[in-house]
């Protein structure tokens, strides 16, 4: 276990964004997830200062379901005006699509990237007011491309050898419906998006919602650690996180990693829209 600060936590509340909204090198971002592509909830009213990114134009590739390379990464962060030193804050709607940007921002090297925690509920839950202002863009700046966190991820072939092997603790982050088999989405929408219902053979669940209070910010270090305990799961495993696309498990990586200082923790980014629809891929149920 790493030697772990919680005030270092790449973590900051409302009230730490109000004193430092001024900052010029931050750089406040809402990324509107699935359901969102009109950015309603942005324009609806939003955390004074961010602009708004649609995730998968932002953080995909635009042909390939992968990240863009190395250079056409650091082409979009300068457009958006963010150059190698900014402090990049992210919130999310829903709130797993602004730590699915932490994520890809970290494991595509960026340095300093931040969750408002609570996102736009918490801002709401302490009397903050929002607006329908849209800041001017940020200048363009110059991006020098940064190498990958490679260690942040697993692939599915790598994947297929955990699994074959039981080297790593694997945890699903999806609804227990979607882990119990009943669903390949979560519930409350289409069913869709795998040809096959169930989990990856071995799997614990701990859905990600469980790991937030009413106004979704992250429950306290204790509580989270009891959670974990009741699965069995301690720092020294080597840990494996998945959900449907993704975006869910990387609260649990936020979790382990940044709140909690578990050293070994990587996602399985093709989740169970790959998993499930690979030919010849082991389900369990």
């Amino acid at each position: 276990m790493n030697q772990f600060n919680p005030a270092e936590a790449r973590l900051v509340t409302p009230a730490w964004l109000e004193a430092n909204r001024d900052d010029p090198n931050l750089r406040l971002i809402e990324i509107a997830g699935t359901g969102q592509e009109d950015m309603a909830a942005y324009k609806s009213g939003h955390v004074p200062g961010a602009v708004c990114w649609d995730w998968m134009e932002m953080l995909w590739d635009s042909h390939m379901r992968d990240f863009p390379d190395r250079e056409e990464f650091a082409r979009r962060l300068g457009q958006a005006g963010i150059a190698n030193d900014s402090t990049v804050v992210f919130y999310g709607e829903d709130i797993q699509f602004g730590l699915y940007a932490w994520w890809t921002l970290t494991y595509c090297g960026h340095r300093d990237v931040r969750i408002l925690d609570g996102g736009r509920r918490r801002w709401l839950a302490e009397g903050r007011a929002l607006t329908k202002d849209v800041p001017a863009a940020s200048p363009a700046v110059s991006y020098t491309p940064t190498n990958r966190n490679e260690e942040m991820r697993v692939l599915r072939d790598e994947m297929m050898a955990v699994v074959d092997e039981g080297t790593m603790t694997i945890l699903d982050a999806r609804s227990p419906e979607e882990y119990r088999g009943e669903r390949v989405s979560p519930p409350g929408g289409p069913d869709f998006g795998a040809l096959r219902y169930g989990r990856i053979p071995g799997a614990r669940n701990i859905y990600y919602l469980d790991l937030f209070d009413d106004t979704r910010s992250f429950k306290s270090p204790e509580d989270l650690t009891a959670q974990l305990k009741a699965l069995e799961v301690s720092a020294d495993d080597e840990i494996v996180a998945y959900c449907r696309m993704s975006h869910r498990a990387t609260a649990l990586y936020f979790v382990l990693t940044e709140l909690l200082g578990f050293d070994h923790v990587r996602i399985y980014d093709g989740s169970w829209t790959e998993w499930g629809n690979l030919v010849g891929a082991p389900v369990e149920r």
